[in-house]
């Protein structure tokens, strides 16, 4: 674990956050991400080729930045999640994807690239990126394993004011279904929505505050005003690499949740065509794959190149294969659009404690 590196990223998403909405470099392609992916290590091939970063804009949650694109917010590409990506082609947000220009379009895990909700009329619409857990994450000084056996521990009283989930209505309601029983959301019935929901809301008796970023997070729990987050492999990665008494816990009782992520084209993008490519492709490549599982101890959708590393420093990360990362855990693949607008209207009552 390259715990210098981890620290700059880190350090970087908090930069990028105190500074605003904006990192302003090459004007000729604004990429709209979460606050973090800006990190030049991703897409270095890219600056290398062009002698500057792209521009970038950042989003704390996927409908906010489906609202703001819809108000007419221009930018080239954003990084979307897959339970977002048909809701946004429906919308008429995103261009098709010319995948010859994809060099590594071939090597992509297709359990990912190939859903067919990231498709229409045959054409693809998704380059599938990053893929990892949201999982039960704890402070081992002071939680023993056993007291974080279940998703349950979210709710229990004797953990007021010392928990933390992300303000994210997907990873929010992936926790809601699985400590209720549910796994397959995609079929979640009106009864079972109505118990994640009122899980939620004891949930939300004992947050001290809703992360918006793995940074944000990361602090709170160095504190130690947080011992117990539901929380992304970043967390757990950066504060293990970095010395902190922090674990994740993916075999509770009730499991855990996995999501891919990826890149899209947005319909009308004001700026080069060739430089989105530049950046897919340096995305795409093996020295991308190695640093995003090392260093932020998440997947990468290459597959060959995945396929190259060790189960033993996989595993030390908390990676297995896409293939495992399912096993006991809710897939937050796309659902119903019906569904998603009602958990969207839901979760914002219940973080305004309604």
């Amino acid at each position: 674990m390259n715990i210098l590196t981890k620290t700059a990223t880190s350090v970087a998403a908090v930069l990028a956050l105190t500074a605003g909405t904006v990192h302003a470099a090459d004007p000729d392609l604004v990429v709209f991400d979460w606050a973090g992916y800006e990190d030049p290590e991703f897409y270095t091939s890219y600056n290398e080729a062009h002698g500057d970063a792209p521009t970038f804009s950042f989003f704390g949650d996927e409908e906010e930045a489906f609202q703001k694109l819809r108000s007419g917010f221009q930018a080239d590409a954003a990084h979307p999640c897959a339970q977002s990506v048909p809701k946004w082609i429906e919308a008429g947000l995103l261009q098709p994807l010319d995948t010859s220009r994809i060099t590594y379009w071939d090597d992509l895990d297709p359990a990912f690239r190939d859903l067919e909700a990231f498709q229409k009329d045959g054409e693809y619409y998704f380059v599938p990126i990053d893929w990892g857990n949201t999982g039960l994450t704890y402070n081992t000084e002071l939680q023993d394993e056993e007291d974080v056996s279940s998703l349950q521990a979210f709710a229990d009283p004797a953990n007021q004011g010392r928990v933390s989930i992300g303000d994210n209505v997907d990873d929010a309601y992936a926790l809601g279904f699985l400590a209720t029983g549910v796994k397959d959301w995609a079929n979640a019935t009106d009864e079972e929505f109505k118990a994640a929901s009122d899980f939620l809301r004891k949930v939300h008796q004992n947050v001290r505050s809703y992360w918006d970023s793995g940074s944000s997070l990361a602090q709170l729990m160095q504190s130690g005003e947080v011992y117990l987050a539901w929380a992304w492999n970043e967390t757990f990665s950066t504060m293990s690499g970095e010395g902190h008494p922090i674990a994740m816990k993916r075999d509770t009782k009730e499991g855990a949740s996995s999501w891919v992520c990826g890149y899209v084209h947005l319909k009308d993008a004001p700026g080069s065509d060739e430089k989105f490519y530049d950046f897919i492709n340096a995305w795409l490549e093996p020295k991308t794959a190695d640093y995003i599982v090392n260093a932020w101890g998440y997947g990468h959708s290459n597959m060959v190149e995945m396929g190259k590393m060790s189960e033993e420093d996989l595993s030390a990360v908390g990676l297995n294969t896409s293939e495992k990362l399912r096993d006991n855990t809710l897939w937050q693949g796309p659902v119903p659009a019906e569904l998603r607008e009602k958990m969207i209207a839901e979760f914002e009552l219940i973080k305004a404690g309604f």
